[in-house]
């Protein structure tokens, strides 16, 4: 994932962002939709989608809840 905004470089924390933002895609959600659902704020969901925030194992788990997948989908390459 590149992008010059990126303040953290992390395959992981890359593959977690790109594997929320396209399920959350598959889904029909918005990035406010799955903020509200979620019980996170917008601009947080863009800045993980983005690979800006290494999220913790909390948030992990509510946005696998969320999203409907195990939390190891979120995680894979």
């Amino acid at each position: 994932m590149s992008n010059r905004n990126k303040t953290l470089d992390s395959p992981l924390i890359e593959n977690t962002a790109r594997n929320i933002k396209q399920i959350r895609l598959k889904l029909g959600l918005s990035q406010e939709d799955l903020a509200a659902l979620s019980g996170l704020h917008r601009t947080y969901i863009g800045s993980v989608e983005r690979g800006e925030r290494n999220i913790t194992l909390t948030t992990l788990e509510k946005l696998s809840e969320t999203l409907g997948v195990a939390p190891e989908k979120l995680l894979e390459k």
